[in-house]
């Protein structure tokens, strides 16, 4: 099994955004980022990315599409797509993988389901889901009603790919949560509970 980041633009973020209780006008560089998680029998993406960002000025921006095609492979070879939540820079390209399956949370489905095509194979389910032998979707709620990380096992232990729970590795070091969430307790217990250095961090958003 391989884990592939594929980092598609860059731009700035408010550390209010960023941190609980972070200051307005200070801003900080970011990254857009998905992953590829490549099986003996799959191809999954994790997060569809995007290929607009209305209200924030990008650099570097070739899309998740350009991204995927730099390491030779196709919208068409996915098999798996994983939505972690339904906001636009997550989940607008998911319209070009269409002979993927689709695995979102149900209220991310509901807030998010005018970005994915009506003929698509879905698969809508409420709290945890394992996609294949050690790929498992874990709900959190805490950046979005119903957004979602990613815990991914092999030898070398458990990566956790993260959606938006956290912006940056320092949201984990300081022990502080999200500024942008949707529930403050579950964006705290994520903190604590990921903190922990026997996971290995995969961030959506950091350089």
């Amino acid at each position: 099994m391989r884990i592939i980041p594929l980092e598609y633009g860059k731009s700035v973020l408010s550390e209010k955004m960023i941190f609980i209780n972070g200051r307005e006008n200070i801003f900080r560089e970011i990254v857009f980022k998905v992953y590829l998680i490549k099986t003996d029998k799959k191809l999954i993406l994790v997060d569809a990315g995007c290929e607009t960002m209305p209200g924030f000025k990008m650099r570097d921006f070739i899309g998740t599409v350009n991204a995927l095609k730099n390491i030779n492979v196709t919208p068409e070879e996915i098999t798996d797509v994983i939505i972690t939540h339904s906001h636009h820079d997550h989940i607008e390209c998911v319209k070009y993988f269409k002979n993927a399956v689709i695995h979102i949370q149900a209220d991310e489905y509901e807030s998010g389901k005018e970005y994915v095509p009506d003929n698509f194979k879905m698969n809508i389910f409420n709290d945890d889901f394992s996609v294949c032998k050690n790929v498992k979707i874990v709900k959190i709620g805490g950046h979005s009603k119903g957004s979602c990380i990613v815990e991914i096992t092999n030898e070398s232990g458990i990566y956790v790919i993260v959606g938006d729970e956290c912006y940056l590795r320092e949201c984990l070091e300081k022990g502080i949560p999200t500024g942008s969430s949707y529930s403050k307790k579950a964006s705290m217990d994520f903190i604590k509970k990921y903190s922990d250095t026997s996971y290995k961090i995969l961030l959506c958003h950091d350089m």
